[in-house]
């Protein structure tokens, strides 16, 4: 059975990188209102607040975004927030925390709001042992921190980059000159042992893998009706129930629950990361 690797953490040295790039992007050391309206000495105490329902995501970029001041997170990624709830409270330097504000919102908003987006649809999946994937649909710079949210919403993580595993798609499949041609190819250079699945459009793809001995099928743009048609011949095939069947393509939250019951083992969904939108967090100074 294909599996790949999740992320569970954003890694430290990845996250500052990040942030790093996108406080300078900002400019947030020359941020010209907060330095002709604000002393330079004033401090004050800011409360980042949930104004919608949401699953919260963002412990790490809250305390290296405002590193410099004091902090007290008080909800866990992974949380759900209640409207109107205190996340975290942070005392410091007012110009610090004004010019820094925006950049650490704009994160902790998209990455709580793919969290949110996944659980929605685990929520559906779960009692059909049905797995969630991501893509790799993801904002260019934002991958590590959007796979995490998606981990933390309860999602699974496909792979990561091209160098993960090999998924072959429909291009791959006219430029490398056929099924039969690919999968040979593929055989003869797989010194890394790469994980191999194919994406198939049609029940004569299907056919054609599984005499290949291809052991994980991404079921591309296909309705629930075909989905189970193919999952019957899989299952069917040799050590046909270790194979690993995958469904994607016009997947959304209003037809979900015809899918997860066609007996493939995950459904793979862009729009976790691509068409999310954004949880309601606010930053406002305490008087």
């Amino acid at each position: 059975m294909i599996k790949y690797k999740q992320i569970t953490q954003i890694e430290q040295y990845i996250l500052e990188r990040r942030i790093d790039q996108f406080l300078a992007e900002d400019k947030a050391e020359i941020d010209m209102t907060t330095r002709y309206c604000v002393d330079h000495k004033s401090t004050c105490t800011a409360i980042i607040e949930a104004e919608k329902e949401c699953i919260f995501v963002g412990e790490q970029v809250i305390n290296y975004i405002f590193k410099k001041c004091q902090r007290n997170i008080k909800i866990k990624d992974g949380d759900f927030v209640q409207k109107g709830e205190t996340i975290a409270e942070i005392n410091g330097n007012s110009s610090y925390i004004l010019s820094r504000e925006r950049v650490m919102l704009n994160v902790i908003q998209r990455l709580s709001g793919i969290a949110t987006t996944t659980k929605k649809y685990v929520d559906i999946a779960k009692p059909y042992s049905v797995q969630i994937l991501d893509t790799r649909k993801t904002t260019p710079g934002m991958r590590h921190f959007e796979k995490y949210a998606v981990y933390i919403g309860g999602g699974t993580n496909h792979r990561f980059d091209l160098s993960s595993a090999i998924l072959i798609k429909d291009n791959h499949i006219v430029a490398g000159g056929g099924i039969k041609n690919v999968i040979k190819n593929i055989n003869e250079k797989n010194k890394y042992e790469l994980q191999i699945e194919l994406e198939v459009d049609n029940i004569k793809q299907l056919k054609e893998g599984l005499k290949l001995g291809v052991k994980g099928f991404l079921l591309d743009n296909m309705p629930p009706n075909e989905i189970k048609k193919c999952v019957k011949l899989i299952r069917n095939s040799n050590d046909g129930d270790d194979i690993f069947i995958e469904a994607s393509g016009g997947i959304t939250l209003e037809n979900l629950p015809e899918y997860v019951t066609t007996g493939i083992n995950a459904i793979s969904i862009g729009a976790l990361t691509h068409r999310v939108v954004s949880a309601d967090i606010h930053l406002n100074f305490m008087l």
